[in-house]
């Protein structure tokens, strides 16, 4: 059994009851009565037995003790726990101390002070005290606080609400305060904490969350040794609707030449104070229909001096353009750093400190930092490139390279984003003219110590991830047709001796056809790996890409896909893939999204590799990757023994034509040459052939003409026989261009002639003409002497003969 017996001076109630929703499984015996709750006033005493052998689970106990200290004497001093004796049960100790308006009191905690806690949060050990400050009618709760902290004192205007909560089975025998008796403080509350090493601690206002008195003021008074260092941030707060006055926070600092100096709540709160110091919350007259609310969450660090606090590093952006420069700590913005993280700050004066420091471009800064490591913290930058008018910005090429303002500094740049923007009609050309740029594939991976991150954006919903790039690869160019964000980011400390050798450029360049296009030049030692922008998800609807792949001439390039098909199934439209070489009379290759892709290939000259997508039905998307290695041009003995018979057979129909000729000047009978306007004298590809324009070099002109053919006029009748009407020849006095007529050439992008199976084109074929050369031969010189008059000239004419003598073509 247990007896309570109260005194009446003490006047202390105490009051046994149920826990809230816990079922009735255990009650109170007093004397013959079962009760579910006791109440034991002032001067009686009670014995009673619990029906159970466990009343804890059940049962709370609340001990209040009324101190009157506005008719009489304060019993000021330690606060005891009493009476003693109680069961063990969950307990809260309540004093409720009535005083006047116009003086203070105060409580004052033994050590190890105490720790403010946020609204429903627990203390490690379950016990925790609450402060609430009664003035009049009006109850103001101060906060909750745990044991082991820094608050070691709480000041209050008026009369005071102070409870213990205690675990049943807690061991505590003290209050571990005692009250004492102030002179009015003329504010609604002052706590004091005292800070004797590197710590930070977390305050709130009074009622929060809710909202802080109207046209209140209170103060938090900060100890702190004279040799170290404390910042102040705000985390979380909202302000009222003012009528009258303005809601802010004032510092007073010993020593400041201007205190108290004043703060907004939305400003940004002094940092790097030396010593202690003072914080006020002022509130202000609010508005009756729509009050709003006054409240603050905020965390003052203290730490020691930094061994380069005194140490500035100057950030010269006054020449920079739309550039900011954002230095804050490491996965910021998408982390947010817990508040008993060791804390890194950047000042720009040796006040103004912040966790997250922005700069801006046309100014010139001096920084410095309070942090330990500063390998916690990041540079993040971004700069805006636009082009207007195309005559202007045209001439331009820039340099897309991180200033040396940033790379000096001792962060780690984390990324630089350019952003590049352009009206419709003008596109985007990056370019890397010597270490080139490598595309990363799951084949080839970039292992550099940093990387660029190309997305072309038409709109925000139809932006276009280009891919992933780092230096030493093979693509030069890249044009695309949208606004371009290109974004550097670093892996590790390498990049600051890499960063004095980057070649990224851009300009802006006329409207190109496809959404994206490469120029590669592949590494004669590597293959090279290529793949469609918006790897793995496949190539937004209708999108057309293309690469120009540059094959040096000894060489010949090897081309292959990664896999056989498309692999994709068109809703509307079809999907292409399209290969043609850059070389006269080249074939192309088109094969549908329902076609097997073109098997590995050589290809020996510059060709093209275009993919267009059509609207790819639901779960399927259009991925291609393909590669190109290069090898040198083999000779094959095949090749040269055929170019010795080839010439041999040419020898001997040379030596035919000669006997031909022979026979046709001992025939009485004259053949009679044609000319026909209408075929085209020259071989297509072949205009090295003739050194002079055509108005030039006479090649029009008939050279010699053979003694048996003569003009018709002069013809005779032989044995009787009429000899054919022949028409007189006239000179042509028309027009002549620079060159034959010739076909125009091959589109690549329309009229596309769908090819054959076999790999490599068919050759060239000429048009069935009968063609005649024609031999004149002026009175009194031989052959011989006329072929002399020809190389004399300087004629380096070809006859048509001999041309196709020379491609194997003479029937």
């Amino acid at each position: 059994s247990f007896t309570i017996s109260l005194r009446t001076v003490d006047n202390i109630t105490v009051m046994i009851k149920l826990r809230p929703g816990v079922p009735v499984g255990c009650q109170i015996h007093v004397k013959n009565f079962i009760r579910s709750e006791l109440k034991i006033k002032p001067g009686e005493n009670v014995t009673f037995t619990f029906t159970c052998s466990t009343p804890e689970k059940y049962f709370i106990m609340e001990i209040q003790k009324n101190i009157d200290c506005v008719s009489g004497p304060c019993p000021f001093g330690d606060v005891h726990l009493y009476p003693l004796g109680l069961p063990r049960l969950n307990r809260t100790f309540i004093w409720d101390v009535k005083a006047s308006t116009k003086a203070g009191l105060e409580l004052k905690f033994s050590t190890p002070w105490l720790r403010q806690i946020e609204p429903g949060e627990t203390c490690p050990d379950f016990i925790s005290y609450n402060i609430n400050s009664c003035i009049d009618m009006a109850t103001v709760n101060i906060g909750t606080f745990c044991r082991n902290g820094s608050v070691s004192r709480v000041k209050l205007l008026g009369g005071v609400i102070m409870s213990l909560h205690l675990p049943w089975d807690s061991p505590l025998t003290t209050s571990g305060f005692n009250i004492a008796n102030r002179a009015s403080i003329k504010r609604l509350c002052i706590i004091e904490s005292i800070l004797k090493g590197e710590s930070s601690i977390t305050l709130m206002s009074p009622n929060y969350p809710l909202g802080f008195p109207e046209d209140e003021l209170m103060t938090w008074q900060f100890v702190i040794p004279s040799n170290m260092r404390a910042s102040v941030f705000f985390h979380n707060y909202s302000l009222s609707n003012c009528e009258r006055k303005e809601e802010r926070v004032e510092y007073y600092i010993p020593g400041s030449l201007s205190n108290p100096e004043v703060f907004k709540l939305s400003d940004s709160q002094p940092a790097n104070i030396a010593g202690s110091f003072n914080l006020s919350l002022q509130g202000c007259d609010q508005d009756t229909q729509n009050p709003g609310i006054l409240r603050l969450l905020f965390q003052v660090v203290v730490q020691h001096p930094q061994v380069d606090e005194n140490v500035t590093h100057l950030v010269d952006l006054s020449k920079e353009r739309n550039m900011t420069v954002t230095i804050h700590f490491e996965g910021w913005p998408s982390r947010i750093p817990v508040m008993s993280e060791p804390v890194c700050l950047i000042c720009k004066d040796p006040r103004t400190c912040d966790r997250i420091l922005t700069l801006v471009s046309g100014t010139v800064y001096k920084i410095s930092f309070l942090c330990k490591d500063l390998s916690r913290l990041r540079i993040t930058a971004e700069k805006g490139i636009s082009c207007v008018d195309l005559r202007w910005c045209q001439r331009k090429i820039y340099s897309l390279l991180v200033p040396k303002a940033i790379t000096q500094l001792p962060v780690q740049l984390h990324k630089f984003i350019w952003e590049l923007s352009a009206p419709d009609l003008i596109n985007i050309e990056i370019t890397s003219p010597s270490l080139k740029l490598q595309q990363h594939v799951p084949e080839q991976k970039c292992n550099t110590s940093y990387s660029y991150s190309i997305v072309s954006t038409a709109t925000p919903e139809t932006e276009l991830h280009v891919g992933v790039f780092c230096p030493g690869g093979s693509i030069e160019k890249i044009q695309m047709r949208n606004n371009v964000t290109i974004s550097l980011k670093t892996f590790g400390k390498g990049f600051l001796n890499e960063s004095n050798h980057q070649d990224l450029k851009m300009s802006f360049v006329p409207h190109i056809k496809d959404e994206c296009s490469f120029t590669v030049s592949p590494d004669p030692k590597a293959k090279v790996y290529l793949q469609t922008p918006n790897w793995p998800y496949g190539l937004p609807p209708y999108i057309s890409i293309s690469w120009y792949v540059v094959v040096p001439s000894k060489q010949v390039a090897r081309l292959g896909f990664s896999k056989d098909r498309m692999g994709i199934a068109c809703e509307t439209g079809r999907a292409y893939v399209n290969i043609k070489e850059e070389t006269l009379g080249a074939e192309e290759t088109v094969r549908r999204e329902d076609e097997l892709l073109p098997k590995p290939r050589n290809m020996y000259h510059d060709f093209w590799v275009n993919v267009s997508n059509c609207k790819p039905v639901d779960k399927t998307q259009l991925t291609l990757q393909f590669q190109v290695t290069l090898a040198d041009k083999q000779i094959d003995l095949g090749v040269i023994l055929a170019v010795v018979a080839g010439a041999g057979v040419l020898a001997a129909i040379g030596l035919t034509v000669c006997c031909v000729k022979k026979k046709k000047k001992k025939s009485q009978n004259p053949m009679v040459g044609v000319y026909n306007a209408n075929v085209n004298t020259q071989v297509p590809g072949k205009q090295g052939l003739f050194t002079k324009g055509r108005k030039n070099n006479e090649s029009h002109v008939y050279a010699v003409i053979d003694d048996a053919m003569v003009y018709g006029h002069l013809l005779k009748e032989s044995n009787g026989s009429v000899s054919p009407e022949v028409d007189v020849y006239r000179p042509f006095d028309g027009p002549i261009g620079s060159l034959p007529p010739s076909p125009p050439p091959f589109s690549f992008r329309k009229d596309i002639k769908r090819s054959s199976n076999s790999e490599e084109p068919p050759p060239l074929t000429d048009t069935d003409h009968d063609i005649y050369t024609f031999a004149h031969q002026k009175t009194g010189q031989s052959e011989d002497i006329g072929d002399t008059n020809e190389k004399n000239n300087g004629d380096t004419s070809t006859s048509l003969l001999e041309n196709k003598e020379q491609e194997g073509l003479v029937e």
